[in-house]
């Protein structure tokens, strides 16, 4: 496999370059399952765990490969095998918490280029969960464009397309209907060889069959929205790279049912920057925009300039980053102490 092809930057081969080890070779984490890597090289596709010591000296998540991570493989090829000992440096990384009550985070793809945040103009369509992807989005460090699925489904697609581009600055928003083929060909300048694309969204918005179309062949299954409340149906149960035939590379993922954030101050900034360019004018710099005398963000709202939902979600969402922080500093000091209490052992133990 031509490592170029699926999306090699001259950034991580160096990096490969430089790694220590000299009987590895470098791949592209295609798969994973149960901390099983299915790995893209040179020498074909490998199924890898990583080695004893890269578990041991990870301190979290993040330590480990995702989907779209190049790693450094010591290759056993004619067993279709490998060690993974190195992750390279990420570009970009699109993570969110984890489930249950932990602060930990999820990296859901990485060294992804364009994200494509996949919504359904039916019914279900809602204004705030896209706010919340766009903020992880700009925060993932790939660029965001809001693909709007299911066009034929839909009356009012203008009018819908309007109300999320009101919520969106400077992010295209396109609508299509894949199973009319409609609308595809405005998402092909992003799906330029060598590129890597995800494509995140909730259950039922279209993504796997969006998959489908791109890729030419029915790779992926499909399952229609329940009619008793138009919401979607889980059908992709894992995240995978695919190999487009024009040479791009598309992420597919599970459908979230739920998006927690993950450490997204500096997306929030993008994700709400028109109420951050408003608030820069209030007459306290400290303003809360509740009832302060001359709060700019409060006469937008009277005004009709800023809708009172979108400060409410604002608000929101940068308490929840603030409860995050809180619980993932906690959480980061504990497994610090545990760090060190394993090192004390091990040099007593070598005392001994």
């Amino acid at each position: 496999m031509n490592l170029l092809t699926i999306g090699l930057k001259e950034t991580i081969q160096q990096a490969s370059i430089d790694f220590m080890r000299p009987d590895c070779i470098l791949g592209r984490v295609a798969l994973e399952h149960k901390h099983m890597y299915r790995v893209w090289t040179e020498e074909g596709e490998l199924l890898c765990e990583v080695s004893g010591k890269m578990a041991f000296e990870a301190a979290g998540r993040e330590d480990y490969p995702a989907v779209g991570d190049w790693v450094m493989v010591a290759a056993r090829s004619g067993e279709g095998a490998g060690t993974i000992h190195g992750l390279l440096p990420r570009f970009s990384k699109f993570s969110r918490k984890s489930a249950g009550r932990t602060a930990e985070e999820q990296i859901v793809a990485a060294n992804v280029d364009v994200v494509f945040l996949v919504n359904s103009l039916n019914d279900d369509l809602n204004l705030r969960r896209i706010e919340r992807y766009l903020l992880l989005a700009w925060e993932s460090g790939a660029n965001p464009v809001i693909v709007l699925s299911k066009a034929d489904l839909c009356a009012d697609v203008e009018e819908k397309v309007a109300l999320v581009e009101a919520i969106a600055y400077g992010v295209p928003v396109i609508s299509v209907s894949a199973e009319m083929n409609e609308g595809l060909d405005q998402l092909l300048p992003y799906l330029a060889p060598g590129k890597t694309v995800a494509l995140l969204g909730s259950s039922g918005v279209g993504k796997s069959t969006l998959t489908n179309k791109l890729l030419g062949e029915e790779k992926q299954a499909v399952k229609g929205i329940r009619e008793a409340d138009d919401k979607g149906r889980h059908t992709t149960t894992h995240r995978e790279l695919i190999l487009l035939p024009n040479g791009a590379v598309l992420i597919d993922t599970p459908g979230m049912r739920e998006l927690q954030l993950w450490e997204s101050q500096d997306g929030l900034s993008e994700a709400f920057s028109d109420i951050e360019e408003i608030a820069d004018t209030c007459k306290f710099r400290d303003c809360q925009h509740n009832d302060e005398p001359g709060c700019a963000v409060q006469e937008a709202i009277f005004s009709g300039v800023l809708p009172a939902e979108r400060l409410a979600s604002y608000n929101k969402l940068q308490k929840e980053l603030a409860y995050i922080e809180r619980k993932a500093d906690k959480r980061a000091q504990t497994e610090e102490k545990k760090r060190w209490k394993t090192i004390h052992k091990q040099i007593k133990h070598k005392k001994r």
